[in-house]
């Protein structure tokens, strides 16, 4: 999954988008890797292409051609794929769901929101010297995913576990996790697959 979640990044896509790709029930995984893995050997000619002229460089030949540098092909192919990934498999049940019900709410709704959200990530960082099933944090794991149900859409285990993913995968999510005490998103993503796994 963190394999999937990566290559997606390596296209650009920004993390809601993926998390509402992969959680899609008609996500295709072996065809979005068949995809996937032709743009990334249309990556590796444009580099190798880049490695020729350098050689060419070092060796005295003078070459003035530009051609290696040009990235249209490769971005044609981006734009293509991810234009027939977001047609196929984005806009989940769950992102219209929390399009829905975000849409709603106030400010001082949004700020309880965010209060009870830092709450909830503080005990996890609190409870970090814990084993990640102990039944402490697995209650927590409980609480957070209550937490998503109540106010964005239904966390099903499915979802809860892609966004365990995400926790590591993405410096963003674990940078702002771990604010509380370095580690605590990677202590988290362990409890939710133990949770998932149950």
């Amino acid at each position: 999954m963190l394999q999937q979640i990566l290559f997606f990044k390596e296209l650009d896509f920004p993390l809601t988008e993926i998390k509402d790709i992969m959680i899609n029930p008609s996500f295709n995984k072996s065809e979005a890797l068949k995809k996937q893995k032709e743009l990334l050997i249309k990556k590796r000619e444009r580099i190798d292409k880049l490695i020729k002229l350098v050689d060419s460089s070092i060796k005295g030949e003078v070459n003035m051609s530009f051609k290696e540098f040009d990235m249209t092909e490769i971005e044609n192919m981006k734009k293509k794929y991810e234009k027939e990934v977001k047609e196929r498999w984005s806009k989940t049940d769950a992102y219209a769901e929390s399009e829905k019900r975000t849409s709603k709410y106030n400010k001082e709704q949004w700020q309880q929101i965010n209060e009870e959200g830092k709450y909830i990530l503080k005990a996890f960082a609190d409870n970090i010297d814990k084993a990640p099933d102990s039944s402490e944090v697995q209650t927590l794991v409980k609480k957070w995913q209550n937490f998503i149900t109540d106010n964005f859409y239904n966390c099903t285990n499915e979802i809860l576990q892609c966004l365990g993913t995400m926790y590591i995968g993405d410096e963003r999510f674990k940078e702002n996790i771990d604010r509380n005490c370095d580690g605590t998103a990677e202590f988290i993503s362990k409890a939710i697959e133990i949770y998932c796994t149950k």
